[in-house]
């Protein structure tokens, strides 16, 4: 496959990868039911440095690659009890923008509506004397979304992708909790890949399941304040264009810090985080989170 096949490809699935389903601290946490909220969030990540089976490449056009995607997301969330049990449903509206520079600046950048996300969770177990918490989520992305079959960058995906993921979280000491949560992205299939599949016409892209696991510590300052740390290992995702396999598994570790502040109008959140290590794409050298969420 040659270096300007694996361009196209990488940019094609850079959505996928940065929409694993991460989790903020006490997500796991039952919601009391009842509630509704709308949290509004800002998205900024940077993704540089491409790595072809763990070694950066250098050639042309890699020298110095540069892509800066931003999105303003929206989700509007209720919770509820079923048959007893605590749940929570939302709906996700994003808007994204995607700037390619340096050695990609030849590429025309995207802009528009991003894929809704519905999404339900339900918590089987969970005890809030001992602080032990087991949930079940389900994530349905639709392809609503701007897409343009003749761009190698879009917004929108164009395909369905389907989630299921389990959480626990329980105390370790005091005000310390530890979280562990395991998903899987499974995705429908792109009849109009043209660009990003370096076809002069329409052909088919179907890419095999991708799975985050994600762990790491939560603790509560006081009742204002709440630090977390995460650590991020996503592996597969591997795409197929007509009948040809890339060989493009993904192999990313990441971490993500968190700092949470709840006030009496609402809760606040900043997060940072980066690559780790990574087997093929464009590293993340920057993801940065501004979230604010509110009862109403």
């Amino acid at each position: 496959m040659s270096f300007r096949h694996l361009l196209a490809l990488t940019l094609l699935i850079l959505p996928s990868i940065s929409a694993a389903i991460d989790l903020q601290p006490n997500d796991i946490v039952a919601p009391q039911p009842g509630k509704s909220h709308a949290m509004i969030s800002y998205v900024n990540t940077e993704n540089t440095t491409f790595y072809r089976n763990g070694t950066a490449v250098s050639t042309k056009p890699y020298g110095s690659p540069d892509i800066n995607t931003q999105s303003e997301i929206l989700r509007l969330s209720t919770s509820y009890t079923l048959q007893g049990l605590p749940a929570v449903s939302y709906l996700q509206l994003p808007y994204g923008t995607i700037k390619p520079a340096g050695s990609l600046s030849t590429y025309p950048g995207a802009s528009g509506i991003g894929d809704v996300v519905l999404a339900s969770a339900l918590w089987p177990y969970s005890n809030r004397d001992t602080r032990k918490y087991f949930g079940m989520a389900g994530y349905l992305s639709l392809p609503t979304g701007s897409y343009n079959s003749q761009q190698v960058f879009n917004v929108g995906e164009n395909r369905y992708k389907y989630d299921l993921q389990m959480g626990y979280q329980q105390p370790i000491i005091e005000n310390l909790d530890g979280m562990i949560a395991v998903d899987t992205m499974w995705f429908g299939g792109n009849s109009q890949c043209a660009a990003a599949c370096l076809s002069a016409t329409n052909t088919s892209l179907n890419q095999k399941p991708l799975t985050t696991t994600q762990l790491g510590p939560i603790y509560k300052v006081n009742q204002t304040y709440t630090l977390g740390a995460s650590y991020f290992y996503v592996a597969g995702g591997a795409t197929t264009i007509g009948n040809t396999y890339q060989n493009n598994v993904a192999n990313t570790q990441r971490y993500l810090l968190s700092a949470l502040a709840y006030y009496p109008f609402g809760r606040i959140s900043l997060q940072y985080g980066r690559d780790m290590e990574i087997k093929n794409g464009f590293v993340e050298t920057r993801r940065f989170i501004v979230r604010f969420a509110t009862e109403f």
